[in-house]
């Protein structure tokens, strides 16, 4: 084969002549080429690190306030170097090296430079000082009161004339502060309220009060010494033992699914949807490696944290027997893709650029093509990555990182990102919605259990019949972080845009000796993945009634309005309960998410009076609360992640607390999330209502409860995904999808809108 003679860059034959040298120059040139591209990387990556590192300073701001120190010092005929050489002359003799003048012109320019960078940092500490303020939070959209746009103007001011990169924002950004324990107590207690009935009431107050007189002074000491020491108090003990450190299945436990558009099918040829979207994944690495991104901007003008963008791209979760770790690599020129059973391993550069999406699509033909078998254990491989973390530990420090399954292994780890071409079609089919959504999200969610490789950041799934989707891993980052799909095109029959390479090497079929006792491993963990993925059902509604247009109409957050209504609708089907709705904190810096208690008094009331048909005016009152905890949640005042922490130190300390231990298995049987529609530029669904975006969806936290996941697209759509666990007689997917979308409406007539 032609690449595998390219792959190897001289040979040698010894003869009676002695060695004879048989230099490849193709593969000198590509060996050449990517040095090139590798250093120019390093150039990037180096000079993005000075512009972030003088942000909100640039060169030409240097060149502003060093013309106009030395100007003015000139001027009123003034050392520039304010005496400088004159103390380090009696130290060292520096006039033996420089005349007078050189040295008052470089001590004018070390001055200067000084000046310039303690104006950065005076700009740079201001506006940390500004972010710290969330005050403009509580403020009604469109009505801000001069306090709000006096800051507002300050933040711009402060953040410098030069156009920010993605990560310029990070250093003045402020740290997660730590919260009171008594405001914790405070609203944990409000919080549990309409949960417990009187007695038990009374008896988590004791607990509660026990709890902070004798054990939180001590343990809130060492939180607040880390938040002190660390950039957030939070994030890193969040990362490893929420995820990292769970034995459990990530596969359906964890990992998330995203979906494609539900009426847009660009092109029915599976290997030319792979083409344009692997291609214009690979522009978005690229414009993220060059910081060329824009950072994401509240109001265009309030920075968020971008630090969860840095493991995107070339990163895998790999398993351990007590922790699994995060392994990124900074540079990965291919992608693995699997293909019925078989890996390959396909670069991404050819003569020092990237492929193009015609030559992208012609490495999927060949592999679509290739009809070799898979070898003994390797079409369900991936079920390792499906199944209990400690036995692909075992797994694979026994017999994958041996001989000729590491270099495997490694092609597939340190991939950019890992593509299924999946061999069944799924869609959205207007006959039939409800079942076709069904299947297709399941499809996401988990497969075969054998056809995903879970531990990989995000995986492509391409379905034989053009439509795709993703699966990502949860712990490098909350929420998929926003994968700008290019509109590349198509030509008329349904080909990328361009002409195959005629001398473009083809992919490497990946090469594995999985030995009997390992190929039993699979199977085990591939009967506790499909036993997981069979309990699980989901529901998709993609509701059209109305959406946030009329809901706004409402006076009433939209947001708020459906957290009710999912509120409404499980008193319907049960009683309240615990509710998660999951929020960002990316206000502060590293910062992940926090959690909005959704069930309060005032919803609870609220519920109670429209099911007995009492007056409604409870659901403003309601709406408002919620948004005050939304509120409290997004700038570092919410519950949860406070007591996570506490609960942490206690068990560092041996310190055993019948109050944390009690709240932290609390179960949630309902959770619940919003998933941002970002992009609102290519999805005007006002131009282009063919764009309707499906959002994506998790399994259930509880084995006897829901995870609900919803996406408000435009102005009258609102989709939601349902999940639960078939074992559990408590749930149905189905009734309580039913129960949304008659909550939704009951709401509605409230306020007498027409639809």
């Amino acid at each position: 084969m032609a690449e595998a003679h390219q792959a190897v860059a001289f040979q040698f034959t010894v003869s009676p002549d002695g060695i004879d040298l048989q230099l490849s120059h193709e593969a000198l040139r590509q060996v050449y080429l990517s040095g090139l591209h590798s250093w120019k990387k390093r150039f990037i990556r180096f000079r993005n690190g000075i512009m972030n590192g003088v942000y909100p300073g640039s060169a030409p701001g240097f060149v502003v306030v060093l013309a106009g120190y030395m100007g003015r010092a000139k001027y009123v005929q003034a050392d520039p170097s304010l005496g400088l050489f004159c103390k380090l002359g009696q130290y060292i003799p520096v006039s033996n090296y420089m005349s007078l003048e050189t040295q008052r012109r470089v001590g004018g320019i070390l001055v200067g430079t000084g000046l310039w960078v303690a104006i950065i940092y005076t700009m740079r500490n201001v506006l940390k000082f500004l972010l710290s303020w969330h005050g403009w939070m509580s403020e009604r959209h469109g009505a801000a009161t001069w306090k709000s746009r006096v800051w507002l103007a300050l933040v711009r001011i402060f953040s410098g004339i030069q156009t920010p990169t993605l990560c310029s924002f990070q250093t003045s950004l402020p740290n997660l502060p730590v919260p009171s324990v008594k405001d914790t107590m405070t609203r944990y207690l409000e919080s549990v309220r309409p949960l417990l009935e009187e007695k038990e009431y009374k008896r988590m107050e004791v607990l509660t009060l026990d709890f902070q007189k004798n054990y939180a002074p001590k343990l809130q000491w060492y939180l607040r010494l880390k938040s002190l020491w660390a950039t957030n108090y939070v994030s890193d003990w969040w990362e490893e033992y929420i995820y990292l450190r769970s034995r459990n299945p990530i596969m359906v436990n964890s990992n998330y699914y995203v979906m494609d558009f539900l009426y847009v099918f660009p092109t029915q040829r599976q290997a030319a949807r792979a083409g344009n979207a692997i291609h214009s994944i690979m522009l978005y690495r690229k414009k993220l490696d060059r910081a060329e991104i824009k950072p994401f901007l509240l109001q265009n003008t309030i920075p968020m944290c971008s630090s969860q963008y840095e493991r995107m791209f070339n990163t895998s979760r790999v398993p351990g027997i007590d922790s699994d770790t995060l392994q990124h690599v900074s540079n990965s020129r291919h992608i693995a893709v699997y293909h019925r059973g078989r890996y390959f391993k396909v670069g991404m550069f050819y003569d020092g650029r990237l492929l193009l999406p015609r030559e992208i699509e012609q490495q999927m033909e060949r592999i679509l093509a290739d009809t070799s078998e898979p070898q003994p254990g390797e079409e369900k491989l991936a079920a390792l990555t499906a199944g209990d973390r400690v036995p692909w530990a075992c797994a694979r420090d026994a017999y994958l990182r041996l001989g000729k399954n590491r270099q495997s292994l490694d092609a597939v780890e340190k991939a950019a990102f890992f593509v299924t071409l999946d061999d069944t079609e799924q869609r959205h089919d207007p006959n039939n919605p409800v079942e076709s959504l069904r299947r297709y999200a399941k499809s996401l969610l988990h497969g075969n259990c054998y056809d995903r490789w879970f531990d990989k950041s995000f995986n492509l799934i391409v379905y034989k019949n053009g439509t795709m989707g993703l699966n990502a891993e949860h712990s490098w980052a909350d929420a998929f972080l926003w994968l700008c799909f290019f509109f590349l095109g198509y030509t008329s029959d349904g080909h990328c845009k361009g002409q195959p390479h005629r001398s473009l090497p083809g992919p490497q079929r990946l090469q594995w000796s999985i030995p009997s006792e390992c190929q039993s491993m699979i199977d085990n963990s591939l009967a506790v993945a499909q036993a997981l993925a069979d309990d699980v059902d989901i529901h998709i509604i993609p509701f059209e009634d109305f959406g946030k247009g009329l809901i706004k109409k409402c006076k009433t957050s939209p947001d708020a309005f459906i957290q009710i209504a999912l509120q409404l609708a499980y008193f319907r089907v049960r009683k309240f309960c615990l509710t998660y709705e999951a929020s960002m904190t990316r206000l502060f810096r590293e910062g992940r998410t926090e959690t909005v208690r959704s069930c309060t008094m005032e919803t609870c009331a609220f519920v109670r009076a429209i099911i007995s048909a009492e007056e409604c005016y409870r659901l403003c009152t309601s709406a408002k609360k919620h948004q005050q905890m939304y509120r409290m949640a997004m700038t570092g005042k919410g519950i949860d992640r406070h007591l996570f922490c506490l609960y942490l130190v206690s068990k560092y300390l041996q310190l055993d607390s019948p109050f944390l231990k009690e709240v932290l298995s609390e179960p949630w049987r309902l959770s619940t999330s919003q998933t941002p529609l970002q992009q609102p530029e290519l999805f005007d669904l006002v131009r282009h209502p063919e764009l309707v975006s499906s959002g994506g969806g998790f399994g259930p936290v509880a084995d006897d409860g829901y995870g609900v996941a919803y996406i408000i697209v435009g102005e009258n759509l609102i989709n939601f995904h349902i999940s639960c666990k078939r074992s559990s007689p408590e749930t149905d997917s189905h009734r309580f999808g039913n129960h949304i979308r008659q909550a939704m409406l009951d709401m509605l007539d409230l306020f007498q809108l027409p639809l």
